[in-house]
């Protein structure tokens, strides 16, 4: 079995310093300025976990050092290094590597990245070779990419092992412009299809999107939620068993019906009241994470009555993050989200539309009401 293994290692060092991605040189050196740090080697690792099992099986071929090269090493595979290693590595390189495992003949490619790093593997073999995407860009518009960097090993290993039983579908490779995403405007292009083992429950689907299992959906966005935490942001974490998974990978103490505050990853206080939540966020910046009440469609008013009217005006509603999995809003069967502060006007905020993190990839707008 040979496996063809790309590390983009700039993709998504813009997200959290807000710059919507990391295409071109100006850009990335702003990022480095800002203080980004890569975060694409350790996604693609997560990726290569499931490999394991078949180490002693699978051909690796590779690009030097942060390209692949010390992903692959650090995990323990035999591996080809390809190409010749150079200070700074760009789309070019990609693109390189993408043709020489082509040439290689690999059976599938697994790569880390975000759409720019699709546009350049499409731009090399087009739709010869089947690949499978790891997240690790800010831009996931594509349908090449798993729902979590872990699936994207998942699926390499179904598919290097039981191909015969495995559907391969062309997923559209799709990418915006990053300068007018930048502006507020969202222009979305289809560049051309890429064929991917796919498997519903762990390959995204670039228009409507399959559903994941509620596990491996809540495990995605849990990780989602922390990767995007900012330094010194009070985070009011509600209740329910789709907020824990947060608390469990922060290594926290969790109140199931109950509301947490954590900054800096650290529990600040657990099982708050209203007064206890004004106090603690008086003068300072909070963001307020919640999910959905499965069937009824509440956000506020129903099970966190503590974070009250009063608290949402404070946070604003621009600082407030909404999860849920797909199967719980189809449980609602287009009914629009609730919002019951027992205030008037903070409900009549939330008249329209939000958006609702579903998976570690992706988002979806959904209607919501105040009463």
């Amino acid at each position: 079995m040979k496996l063809g293994f790309i590390v983009n290692p700039i993709a998504g060092m813009g997200g959290k310093v807000g710059l919507k991605g990391t295409d071109g040189p100006e850009i990335l050196e702003k990022a480095r300025r800002l203080g980004a740090m890569p975060e694409a080697p350790e996604k693609a690792k997560k990726a290569l976990e499931p490999l394991l099992a078949l180490k002693e099986q699978i051909e690796v071929f590779t690009y030097p050092g942060v390209m692949g090269e010390d992903e692959v090493e650090e995990m323990g595979f035999d591996f080809k290094v390809l190409g010749e290693k150079k200070d700074e590595m760009g789309p070019e390189d990609t693109e390189e590597a993408a043709r020489k495992m082509m040439n290689m003949e690999v059976d599938l490619i697994l790569f880390a990245g975000g759409d720019g790093t699709a546009r350049n593997i499409y731009n090399a073999i087009d739709s010869k070779v089947p690949v499978i995407g790891i997240p690790a860009g800010v831009k996931i518009h594509s349908g090449v990419y798993a729902n979590h960097p872990r699936s994207a090993g998942e699926v390499a290993l179904k598919y290097l092992t039981d191909r015969e039983d495995m559907e391969v579908k062309e997923m559209e490779v799709m990418d915006i412009d990053e300068e007018a995403f930048r502006e507020g405007h969202v222009t979305a292009k289809l560049y051309g299809y890429m064929k991917v083992p796919f498997e519903p429950d762990l390959v995204q689907n670039q228009k409507s999107g399959g559903i994941v299992g509620e596990e491996a959906a809540l495990d995605g966005i849990s990780d989602k939620i922390i990767e995007q935490m900012e330094p010194d942001v009070l985070y009011i974490i509600g209740s329910g068993t789709s907020t824990r998974p947060i608390m469990d990978k922060l290594g926290l103490p969790n109140t199931l019906l109950g509301i947490d505050i954590v900054q800096n990853k650290k529990l600040v206080a657990s099982d708050v009241n209203e007064k206890e939540i004004l106090k603690y966020i008086e003068g300072k910046e909070a963001k307020i994470i919640v999910t959905v009440i499965g069937g009824q469609g509440y956000i506020f008013g129903r099970g966190n009555q503590q974070i009250s009217g009063d608290v949402i005006r404070k946070v604003g509603k621009n600082n407030i993050k909404i999860i849920a999995t797909k199967k719980k809003l189809m449980s609602l069967q287009d009914r629009p989200l609730l919002v019951d502060t027992g205030d008037d006007e903070v409900n009549s905020m939330f008249n329209g539309y939000t958006m609702v993190r579903t998976s570690y990839t992706e988002e979806t707008l959904h209607m919501v009401k105040g009463l």
